[in-house]
C-alpha cells in the first residue's frame, strides 16, 4: 500500500477524529508532536528516549512533554518540546490538527499535535532526552493490522495497551496508541 502526503492530508482534514477517551480527567496537561515527514514516500519521525531518563527510558516516543505556564497552548507545548528534544524549529512545522487527548501512564492528559515537517530536515538531538531518531514509512505506520492489543490490569482497572515492532524498534503504549488512533481516523483501506 502506498500513501501520498496529499492523500494523508485529505483524509486527516476531511474526517473528524474519533471522540476523546472518557478517562481523561487529569488537570495535568502535556502534548506531543506527531511529525509527518513530507516526501515522495511520507514518513513518521519517532525518537528513542535516552536510556538514563528516570521515566520511560529507552522507549520509542514522539517529541513532547508537560505544558509549561508560559506555553500559550498545547500546540505551543508540542512545538517547544520538539525544538528542545530534536531541534525542529517551530517555523519548520505546518500544524494540520490535533487528535483527542489520551491519558498517559503517569496521569497526564496528552494532546497529540499532527504537523508536517520537510524531508531531509537536519535534526539537533538533545542527548539528555533523546538517544536517537528514526523514520517509519507513514503507510506502514498507519497499517492498523500491525498493532496488537494487550489488556493490562492495574488495581481494579483494566486498560488496553497497543504493541508493534518496526525493524528493531518496539513501539508500544501511548505512542502506539496515538499512531493507531491516527490510522483509525484516516481509515486507510
Amino acid at each position: 500500500m502506498s500513501l501520498t502526503l496529499d492523500q494523508f492530508l485529505n483524509r486527516f482534514v476531511m474526517q473528524p477524529p474519533l471522540s476523546a477517551s472518557k478517562s481523561v480527567i487529569s488537570g495535568r496537561r502535556a502534548a506531543v508532536l506527531v511529525p509527518v515527514i513530507a516526501g515522495a514516500e511520507p514518513g513518521l519521525l519517532l525518537t528513542r528516549r535516552s536510556s538514563h531518563l528516570r521515566k520511560h527510558a529507552g522507549q520509542v516516543a514522539f517529541p513532547g512533554g508537560m505544558q509549561d505556564a508560559t506555553d500559550d497552548s498545547l500546540i505551543h507545548t508540542a512545538l517547544r518540546e520538539a525544538e528542545e528534544e530534536v531541534g525542529i524549529q517551530p517555523a519548520q512545522v505546518n500544524v494540520v490538527g490535533v487528535l483527542p487527548p489520551v491519558t498517559s501512564s503517569t496521569g497526564f492528559a496528552v494532546t497529540p499535535v499532527v504537523g508536517i515537517i520537510p524531508a531531509g530536515l537536519s535534526l539537533n538531538i538533545n542527548p539528555d532526552e533523546v538517544e536517537s531518531t528514526f523514520s517509519m514509512p507513514l503507510a506502514e505506520a498507519l497499517r492498523l493490522s500491525r498493532y496488537s492489543g494487550l489488556t493490562l490490569r492495574r488495581g481494579h482497572r483494566q486498560h488496553q495497551v497497543w504493541l508493534s515492532w518496526y525493524e528493531d524498534y518496539f513501539i508500544w503504549g501511548m505512542t502506539a496508541g496515538i499512531i493507531r488512533a491516527l490510522s483509525q481516523q484516516i481509515a486507510l483501506p
